[in-house]
């Protein structure tokens, strides 16, 4: 901990800083102005700005940009298939020194054990890690998930100081309901006075109201600007997303003026590995935002100082006397390249090098998550008595689902048969962490899969496994893979597995670097895509098709869900 006293001698000018910072542009996100000024850093904090001559390290800006380091406000970082520490080292050469998670992941698959892991995980990391605790643990009742998380749970997880609130709010049909199990939840984090965040894609008009009504404050599932625009005029955060699988963020950009702009934040929500390392992370958003027109100062306001007062976290998020030295060091407000990245008044990136090493932290109670009954090749058979199913489509570069309804090709016996004309092939959900024996079945259309079959036991938001193929053989063969490696993705061919990655953290994260798994990942993609898969990382997509919450039609352990609908509907039409 800091000495009150040593930052105040710093700060007065009587002793020199531990490390100043010498004729830097500094971005001031109170004022919206820039300063060009030095930098007195005393310990992990700012002492202050002026014309300081002396420090034990110095650092020459040369003209550049000083901008607070940058803050992800809605990100689940299970889905990144990184540990805390290899997502750190993926991210701080980014100038990301504060993420905001929602652990909802790995809380689906091991309830507060996996929460009070990410916990341990993320405690020494050179990234300031906060967590919300998720609050649909399960999601809904239409999937079976492998833990529950209670109200109680809740309550005692609020206590922990990098725990900043209650994670989003997706049941929002039971908050509108008055379900008294949800309503619960959210009067635990209102009484420990804490945010609770939301998710409610196309919520408008009374549902809306009584959605804010319940303390519910922020959205990052907002597609359209209007949608936007009426969030805000009630007192919504709008959280901006522009994640690998949803890209909504220029979209958006045209609800934000000089008036919403204090109330609007960056998330990424999900990010792959290789985005992360290729085009980078908040960084990123930044530069695609400013590139769309969006103005480059409020764009560095959005990234930091309205991030972490949306949290509530007072001295973090600004070049100011008494924040935390997080600093970060860009040559311009175009090109938004970052140099140096300071974290708690210690250079960790410079030159091009990552100054720090964090250890990979796993424990063994969160491996060998992944429990099946027996299956066989005739469990993916699917018969139907009637000429016409539901059909799930695929939307490009989408999260959302379309509910189809379609002719289907069968055999002389009624099952039914891929049919390359429609893109419609089988897919099948089967629940894995009790052996309960539930498998949903059902028809999925825009993949393009032509051979094979494709699995992968990330499945949001319970994380079944879930398999897409055109033979049962192949999606028998991949179902057994994922069970062998306890958890990963795989591309199967006349019973061979051609490619694969093991995720044994949880079935959901790999012990591997960003960089190994962006490898594999890449591989993996480029072997599924000659066999006909259309999309950059099938996987991702897959991943979302078990999502109950999302519109339209979805495919759960359960069964086919109806999303607008909120219940289960049968395959045949």
């Amino acid at each position: 901990m800091d000495r009150l006293e040593d930052i105040i001698s710093i700060a007065k000018g009587d002793k020199p800083a531990d490390l100043l910072i010498k004729n830097a542009r500094i971005v001031n996100v109170f004022t919206g102005k820039i300063d060009t000024t030095n930098v007195a850093v005393a310990g992990k904090h700012i002492a202050g700005l002026g014309d300081y001559k002396q420090g034990k390290q110095v650092i020459d800006a040369r003209g550049k940009y000083l901008i607070p380091g940058l803050m992800d406000a809605h990100i689940h970082l299970e889905s990144t298939l990184l540990t805390p520490a290899a997502f750190a080292a993926a991210v701080i050469p980014h100038g990301t020194t504060s993420i905001f998670i929602d652990p909802h992941e790995i809380a689906n698959v091991l309830g507060i054990r996996g929460v009070e892991y990410i916990l341990r995980a993320t405690e020494d990391l050179p990234l300031n890690v906060f967590l919300l605790v998720p609050s649909c643990v399960p999601a809904t009742n239409l999937e079976t998930s492998g833990a529950i998380i209670t109200a109680d749970d809740i309550a005692s997880l609020l206590s922990h100081p990098r725990v900043v609130g209650l994670a989003e709010m997706m049941n929002y049909p039971g908050v509108l309901s008055g379900n008294a199990h949800v309503l619960k939840k959210i009067k635990v984090a209102q009484n420990a006075h804490k945010v609770i965040d939301g998710h409610a894609p196309i919520l408008s008009g009374h549902a809306l109201q009584a959605y804010i009504s319940a303390g519910i404050d922020s959205d990052h599932e907002t597609t359209r600007p209007n949608e936007a625009r009426e969030k805000l005029a009630a007192g919504m955060w709008l959280m901006l997303r522009q994640g690998t699988a949803a890209k909504n963020l220029v979209n958006l950009l045209s609800a934000v003026d000089e008036f919403t702009f204090h109330r609007c934040v960056f998330c990424a929500d999900d990010r792959e590995p290789a985005d992360l390392l290729n085009e980078g992370h908040i960084d990123y958003i930044i530069r695609e935002a400013i590139n769309a027109g969006l103005n480059p100062i409020w764009a560095i306001k959005m990234a930091t100082l309205n991030c972490a007062q949306r949290f509530g976290l007072k001295r973090l998020g600004a070049i100011a006397p008494g924040y935390q030295a997080d600093i970060v060091l860009i040559d311009d407000l175009k090109a938004f390249n970052v140099e140096v990245v300071i974290k708690n008044g210690e250079v960790v990136f410079a030159d091009g090098i990552l100054k720090v090493n964090p250890p990979i932290y796993i424990e063994p109670e969160v491996t060998n998550t992944i429990h099946i009954k027996e299956i066989s090749p005739e469990t993916f058979s699917i018969y139907l008595q009637a000429e016409k199913a539901r059909v799930i489509g695929l939307v490009k570069d989408q999260i959302i689902t379309q509910h189809l309804v379609k002719t289907v090709r069968k055999s002389s016996r009624g099952e039914v048969l891929p049919d390359p004309d429609q893109d419609i092939v089988k897919i099948a959900v089967i629940e894995r962490h009790l052996a309960s024996g539930n498998i949903g079945l059902g028809l999925i259309s825009g993949l393009g899969l032509k051979r094979g079959a494709i699995a992968s036991s990330v499945g949001h938001d319970s994380h079944n496994i879930i398999v897409a193929g055109t033979n049962n053989k192949d999606m028998y063969c991949a179902v057994k893979a994922i069970k062998a490696m306890q958890g990963g993705f795989v591309v199967v061919e006349n019973g061979e597995v051609k490619a694969g990655l093991a995720l044994p953290v949880a079935g959901l994260i790999s012990p591997l670097s960003a960089q190994e798994v962006a490898f594999h990942i890449e591989h993996l993609c480029t072997v599924a895509q000659e066999l006909g898969v259309n999309h950059r990382n099938p996987f991702l997509t897959l991943s979302f098709v078990a999502l109950p919450v999302i519109p339209e039609l979805r495919l759960t352990d359960k069964g086919l869900v109806d999303v607008n609908k909120f219940s289960l509907v049968p395959l045949e039409v």
